[in-house]
């Protein structure tokens, strides 16, 4: 609690705060559900919902009780030992994503470095790559984090420019584009380790790739011998009307990168989960993390695990997923050009509208959504808002266009 007035508050973001984003103009102070209240008082319908990290919505009871139970218990531990929320995070969360490992990190960032390094080592150990040669493919539009090493195959220029020398080991290949593909396997053979792949394109605007596309990227790498890496991290956990995007072309990738979602909007907690085969090649000592996989993040995830095995958040996503679409698609086309997405995800472009602009006027109507590349913007609810809530978003966006 803080007794500063909102224009205050954002006054010390600007003076002290690096300017690595670009907020809205709102200062939240209180949340519940799919509603944020502003320092003033003003309630906002969150459409955001974190990037996904929010796709329970803000405090969700089952998540807080989990949450001051480990409080009331242990935080943290390191992983000098184990603790007893532990293994039966790794089991229930393997269980969850039909595989066998689960390595816990704490950022999508980290998930992704993890899988880099694993992908590498996996190469050179089980396959014989020679050393320092291994290729792993990535795509163009790709939204994998901000490190060094991720922004080194971004081709977004605001995520790496100025940040060089890169990290080499990376080919990009444009999104949906099989061919292209199938020839960087031709030119650089087995040293192929991995191709990582969202399954559909967060950052970029929430683009779905064309029919076949997933399942042809997991038929390459099966016939190549390289593994398919899946960042689930805003796609995964009930986002798009199932538990995985990779479900909906009916692919199991060799690995699962979660996160966001994964901490119910509580605690970051991320992870790697994966084939004995695959995640059985790192020893003790060649990877970590000291707040991986610790307490209360452990904790908090096997609720969130617990709540997706029910179904009833992907059910959600899905049936509301449709009114959503419908919703978007009845905008006038003289001010949308695309509506993209699957489910309670969803990338709207403009024709001529600034992304920006159209988000300052959402927020002045109480609804919050965030911008990507100019003249687009995304909307992520939480899963658990309500049809009557949707709708009156919706109606909220058609009048920030007509106002525009």
């Amino acid at each position: 609690m803080t007794d500063l007035a909102l224009a205050d508050l954002s006054a010390l973001t600007r003076e002290y705060s690096a300017h690595n984003y670009h907020p809205l103009p709102v200062v939240a102070a209180t949340a519940e559900g799919v509603w944020v209240t502003d320092t003033e008082g003003k309630r906002y319908l969150d459409m955001l919902a974190g990037y996904s990290a929010l796709n329970f919505g803000h405090r969700h009871p089952r998540l807080i009780a989990a949450a001051m139970r480990q409080l009331e218990r242990v935080t943290l531990v390191s992983r000098a030992f184990d603790h007893d929320q532990f293994g039966p995070f790794c089991a229930e969360l393997a269980e969850l994503c039909g595989m066998e490992m689960v390595l816990p990190m704490n950022t999508g960032a980290e998930a992704v470095e993890t899988a880099i390094k694993v992908a590498r080592k996996w190469g050179y150990v089980t396959r014989g790559v020679p050393a320092d040669q291994a290729i792993i493919v990535v795509f163009d539009g790709n939204f994998h984090g901000r490190t060094t090493t991720i922004v080194s195959f971004s081709s977004d220029p605001d995520a790496r420019a100025d940040f060089g020398p890169y990290t080499p080991g990376f080919v990009s290949v444009p999104y949906g584009d099989l061919p292209a593909l199938l020839e960087v396997f031709g030119r650089f053979g087995s040293r192929v380790v991995g191709v990582l792949v969202e399954p559909i394109q967060g950052e970029a605007g929430v683009v779905v790739p064309p029919p076949g596309f997933l399942a042809g990227v997991r038929s390459l790498c099966t016939s190549a011998g390289a593994l398919m890496i899946a960042d689930e991290i805003q796609s995964g956990l009930g986002r798009v009307g199932s538990t995985f995007a990779c479900e909906a072309d009916g692919v199991t990738p060799d690995a699962y990168l979660l996160g966001k979602a994964l901490g119910g909007g509580i605690v970051p907690v991320s992870a790697m989960v994966s084939s004995r085969s695959v995640l059985g090649v790192l020893r003790p000592g060649q990877h970590g993390s000291t707040f991986g996989g610790n307490p209360l993040a452990c904790a908090v995830a096997r609720e969130v695990i617990a709540m997706l095995r029910t179904g009833e958040y992907q059910t959600r996503s899905a049936a509301l997923g449709t009114v959503l679409h419908e919703g978007l698609g009845s905008l006038p086309a003289s001010a949308v050009t695309s509506v993209t997405g699957r489910g309670l995800w969803a990338g709207v472009t403009f024709a001529s509208l600034d992304g920006r602009a159209v988000c300052e006027r959402l927020a002045s109507l109480g609804v919050l959504a965030k911008e990507t590349h100019g003249t687009t913007i995304r909307l992520a609810p939480p899963l658990v808002i309500t049809e009557d809530e949707l709708a009156w978003g919706l109606e909220r966006f058609s009048e920030a266009l007509l106002a525009a």
